[in-house]
């Protein structure tokens, strides 16, 4: 929620290198909960991990809207196994961190366990936020995942907003990471979706004419008060107000980095091929704002497990199909970013596993508690399960 938060400022040698190649760069957010070492419920113990952080990574990390939480920001990276080191090394030293707070580090859309609302970090936007809108964040904390994929201009990047919206719910479907909330299975793979939806900006990008249009929206938000400022613009891809970035951010945390490193490769592959339509004047395709929401909402339920909306057809059809249809759609610019073999790999691993809902159902199953799914979790987060 912090208007400041982004993937850290892209450097002069990495900016001129992806010019010469003609690459677009990547970076991803993630946000986390923080959980009690002997139960699953939230802990407002962000400070004193911040307190136990290495000095080489302060910069890449940022407080949440919670005292239960915490966010990462990568550097931007052209190449996708730069991406999984510098991923890496934030989920390993913050788990690192946490455990030497007492807490642990868990990477989940929604608190599985039930227990009272976290308080707020105490910030004066995060206070200005609960004086507007109230309590609209309840238990622990709900954790996104954002990737940033480099743009021209404004101007072209809203076009290539106009060309994502129908591609968003299968990728939120893919990154489903939250089915149970306050102590039970909600029915949903995607709990924090439904919760998020109860801020004022949250939803689907609008289609939009132009950049002037763009930021007369925004305006508008802003002057009827349901939005502090521009930060404050929850679609579900946006411009970033600090960076020269598309900024997808519908998904969930994944719980692991094979499943944030692929929807991160499909982003960039994605935005690389919209870009092409965008240049070659390919309109954008005409899909109506309900029926948009209604693909996320079934992504929201189903997951990838389940069906997901065909925006060409009008037709609820297995969620995998779309997804294969997503991948073979942006292979080329996988394969001239260089990510096709790893993005191939990862594709295999999440069609065997399922998606963190599936695979937290699964434990569940297993074990019957949500104590041993958050366990499940932790050990998930830190790449040891």
């Amino acid at each position: 929620m912090d208007a400041a938060t982004g993937p850290t400022t892209l450097s002069p040698e990495l900016a001129e290198e992806a010019e010469a190649k003609d690459l677009l760069t990547l970076g991803v957010e993630e946000e986390y909960l923080l959980v009690e070492a002997d139960s699953p419920r939230g802990a407002e113990a962000v400070e004193d991990v911040f307190d136990r952080l290495p000095p080489d990574l302060q910069q890449s990390v940022q407080h949440e809207f919670q005292r239960t939480q915490i966010e990462v920001a990568s550097p931007p990276q052209l190449e996708l196994r730069g991406l999984w080191e510098s991923m890496t090394r934030l989920r390993t030293g913050l788990a690192d961190a946490a455990e030497r707070a007492g807490v642990r580090l868990v990477a989940v859309g929604a608190g599985p366990a039930a227990g009272p609302s976290a308080a707020i970090v105490d910030a004066p936007r995060y206070h200005r936020m609960r004086e507007r809108f109230g309590d609209l964040s309840p238990g622990p904390g709900s954790n996104g995942m954002h990737v940033h994929v480099s743009i021209p201009d404004p101007e072209t990047g809203v076009q290539v907003l106009n060309h994502l919206r129908p591609w968003l719910p299968v990728l939120q479907a893919a990154t489903a990471n939250s089915p149970f909330f306050d102590d039970h299975d909600t029915g949903y793979a995607s709990w924090r979706s439904m919760l998020w939806e109860r801020w004022p900006t949250v939803g689907p990008t609008p289609h939009l004419e132009s950049y002037e249009h763009y930021e007369s929206v925004i305006a508008d938000l802003i002057t009827t008060g349901a939005a502090l400022d521009e930060g404050m613009l929850y679609w579900y891809a946006r411009l970033s107000a600090n960076y020269p970035t598309v900024e997808i951010r519908m998904g969930d945390v994944c719980p692991t980095l094979d499943d944030a490193l692929l929807l991160a490769a499909l982003a960039r592959g994605l935005v690389a091929t919209l870009l092409r339509e965008v240049e070659a004047g390919t309109p954008a395709p005409v899909v109506s704002q309900p029926l948009l929401a209604a693909a996320h909402w079934r992504a929201a339920h189903d997951g990838l497990e389940g069906l997901n909306v065909d925006l060409d057809t009008r037709e609820a059809r297995p969620a995998w199909r779309i997804m294969r249809r997503l991948f073979d759609y942006v292979r080329p610019e996988l394969q001239r970013h260089g990510d096709l073999e790893m993005a191939t790999v990862l594709m295999g691993r999440l069609r065997a596993r399922g998606t963190g809902a599936a695979r937290q159902r699964a434990v569940y199953a297993r074990r019957g508690s949500v104590a041993d799914v958050v366990d499940w979790l932790a050990a998930t987060t830190r790449g040891t399960e």
